[in-house]
């Protein structure tokens, strides 16, 4: 893996800016993924977001200071473009996030891209019932695996009110869970 400081700066030259962003996308683009469909869902819209995600970041890399880690930013960007793509989608069809969030779990059951059997299923559904920052951090900390630490630096909240929502987002999984 190329360090991160090094990649930043090639991001930002000119002469090396293609090269480095064809890494920086190969690097990145699994991780992002799923991050990006664990909160829109769908196969086709997490590729749509995900494009836009890259967009941005090549759009704006110059005005990326080194304040937090690449990997922190760009996660901000994708969990950003995530929500506001469900925001857009929710006013087109002219229903609630949580309407959208039922069809998005509906459509789950007959994605060909959905791997997952009926405990998943079952998982996606009490976890789409969430409040959107409890998804968020139960998403991450969960599936991704990642440090109260690193998720504080993408969400931009503090670890304890982080570990806080994750305690609060497992109760009620867990309870979801025994009643279905």
């Amino acid at each position: 893996m190329i360090e991160e400081a090094l990649l930043v700066e090639q991001l930002q030259t000119e002469a090396t800016q293609k090269r480095a962003f064809e890494l920086l996308v190969n690097t990145y683009k699994e991780r992002l993924y799923w991050h990006i469909r664990r909160i829109v869902l769908d196969h086709d819209d997490t590729d749509d977001v995900l494009q836009n995600t890259f967009i941005k970041v090549f759009r704006n890399i110059n005005g990326f200071k080194g304040e937090s880690k690449l990997y922190s930013w760009m996660y901000r960007i994708a969990t950003n473009e995530a929500l506001s793509f469900l925001n857009s989608k929710s006013k087109k069809l002219n229903i609630s996030n949580s309407e959208i969030q039922e069809k998005m779990i509906a459509n789950l059951e007959s994605d060909v891209y959905f791997e997952g059997d009926y405990i998943q299923l079952a998982l996606q559904k009490a976890i789409a019932t969430l409040p959107e920052k409890q998804k968020l951090v139960f998403n991450m900390k969960y599936y991704q695996e990642m440090k109260y630490e690193e998720i504080s630096a993408i969400l931009e909240t503090s670890v304890g009110a982080l570990k806080a929502s994750y305690h609060l987002a497992s109760k009620k999984i867990e309870a979801f869970l025994k009643e279905d």
